[in-house]
């Protein structure tokens, strides 16, 4: 009886399981914004509330890296689950390849999802400042097509973000799941949008900016719109309260990519790369949990595709990190993130473009050590948007009067830079001293070179490969030392000549006289050292 009843339960459970409804899920992003800027990463100047609660109810991250640190690339792959190269938008100005699935798209055609865009621009339907010739091929060939990719798709300031939150759950079908992208124009650069900023000389400088009064200024600017998506994110979240409640869903919190500071957007530092991620699910998601598990912007789609119980497509490369927010055993943790740096902007190349507009690099990190490939070092760096702003503006002059610190100036001041830059980031977390070329960093060099090459294969980058075939003739030069080293260890006694025996070895008889008699080119019943290590020598008739 006990047993049947089990097997009841059991059955019943199963059913359960298989009939529970996909989640709702909701992903805000905001633009420009690094970790740590949020009060609950231990930055007290910041005023944030409403997403400290969120992390307070639920799971914190301090190691997610967007694929690229601009946003164009960096959405493209957070809404594919591949990297930026991969699916061909490393220019900034590209629209996504119409055959480049979202996974908005799988969740609407598999799991009949109503799936929502709304906010600042989306940025993956190509620049809206393109020229007239630019435009023309869009058109001509409809490469604009998120349209059709999207139940839902409106681009609105973030004042009237509101109210298409509203519409967009107007126009949902009862009862049906949704996926709802909300994009927030804070923090981007220009910071004009904040009120209350903290005052500059309560700033915290982070160590890889110059403690300067333009970059207290810029800093406390910056924040100050970051308080302002609190704000906004607060009141989008009482929106879809009201119009769906919050039952069964799913909420990420996003950086787009890093601060447009030196050393953030446009770079391949962390602060380029490393955002804010916050997630929430009572019931699924621990309250109050945290993790610095390495994750990138390609997890996302994956993610978001199995809590929907759908199969991931093969040719998506991110990895689902949902056994890790289920509080479960996480075995396909990540060992290395990658980052890709391409066209900024829609800027046109020219002698004297700097960075800023044209840079061509990679990335691969570790939990410690990091890996930068600069494809363009000659290109002189400027940071990305804040260059008329008083931090750098403040820097270039320090530089150009001696005043600035050496450490800086080897960062944002050496042209060309290096090609390679490689960081213990457990010694240095603001990535100041290179190690690059060091005896003792061979090995981690060599491993992080092997991983980037392997990345860059898999995805058909079109960049030159970081490890290269060895030189010519440096193959012949090993092949020559190795036999070499044969000759002299078969040799036995040492006579500068192999009998017969010495030859064959442990060889098939028949086949070492074969070979025997092609080397003993003198026919004298030998084979000289000479005779051994010719590579004029033909295979033997008869050997099969």
């Amino acid at each position: 009886m006990k047993r049947s009843l089990f097997v009841v339960l059991q059955l019943f459970s199963t059913w359960i399981s298989v009939c529970a409804a996909p989640p709702n899920i909701v992903f805000f992003l905001s633009d420009d914004h690094s970790y740590p800027f949020l009060n609950c990463y231990g930055e007290q100047r910041l005023h944030t509330p409403n997403l400290d609660r969120l992390a307070l109810e639920g799971m914190k991250f301090s190691r997610m890296f967007t694929a690229a640190p601009q946003c164009v690339p960096s959405r493209a792959a957070i809404m594919t689950g591949r990297s930026p190269v991969a699916c061909r938008i490393t220019r900034f100005s590209s629209p996504l390849p119409r055959d480049e699935i979202t996974f908005p798209e799988i969740l609407r055609r598999e799991a009949g999802y109503y799936v929502g865009a709304l906010g600042r621009s989306y940025h993956l339907d190509g620049s809206g400042r393109s020229p007239e010739i630019t435009n023309k091929v869009f058109e001509e060939n409809q490469m604009r097509t998120f349209a059709e990719r999207f139940n839902f798709l409106e681009v609105n300031s973030q004042a009237e973000t509101p109210a298409a939150i509203e519409r967009f759950f107007d126009g949902r079908p009862v009862d049906a799941p949704y996926f709802l992208w909300v994009n927030y124009s804070d923090p981007h650069h220009p910071w004009t949008t904040g009120d209350n900023p903290p005052s500059p000389e309560s700033i915290k400088v982070p160590g890889y900016l110059p403690d300067l009064p333009g970059i207290r200024q810029d800093l406390a600017a910056h924040i100050s719109e970051i308080q302002n998506v609190d704000k906004e994110y607060g009141l989008a979240l009482e929106i879809i309260k009201r119009c769906a409640g919050l039952e069964n869903t799913v909420i990420f919190f996003m950086g787009d990519n890093g601060l447009a500071l030196a050393g953030g957007k446009g770079s391949l530092y962390d602060p380029g790369l490393n955002v804010p991620f916050i997630a929430w699910s009572p019931g699924m998601i621990k309250d109050g949990s945290s993790s610095d598990v390495l994750l990138s912007g390609e997890d996302i789609a994956p993610t978001c595709l199995e809590m929907a119980g759908l199969k991931i497509p093969e040719r998506i490369s991110g990895v689902s990190f949902l056994p890790l927010l289920q509080s479960k055993n996480f075995v396909t943790e990540r060992r290395y993130v990658f980052g890709e740096r391409g066209p900024h902007g829609s800027a046109a190349f020219d002698k004297g473009v700097k960075a800023s507009s044209i840079d061509y690099a990679r990335c691969v990190r570790g939990k410690r050590y990091k890996l930068i490939y600069n494809h363009t070092p000659d290109r002189e760096y400027s940071p990305v948007d804040s260059a008329g702003n008083p931090g750098w503006r403040e820097m270039v002059a320090a530089f150009n009067t001696d005043r600035l610190e050496e450490k800086f100036v080897r960062r944002y001041f050496t042209s060309p830079r290096p090609v390679y830059e490689l960081y213990d980031l457990q010694t240095d977390p603001d990535e100041m001293n290179n190690l690059y070329g060091k005896k003792e960093m061979a090995d981690i060099t060599l491993e992080l070179k092997e991983a980037l090459q392997r990345k860059m294969i898999e995805d058909f980058d079109y960049l030159a490969l970081p490890i290269a075939p060895p030189p010519k003739g440096l193959k012949r030069k090993q092949e020559l030392a190795a036999r070499t080293n044969n000759f002299l260890k078969i040799d036995k006694n040492k006579d500068g000549k192999l009998d017969f025996d010495e030859f064959a070895g442990k060889r098939d008889p028949a086949e070492a006289r074969l070979w025997f008699d092609v080397r003993d080119v003198n026919q004298d019943g030998f084979v000289s050292k000479e005779e051994y290590l010719s590579t004029d020598v033909k295979r033997p008739v008869g050997l099969k």
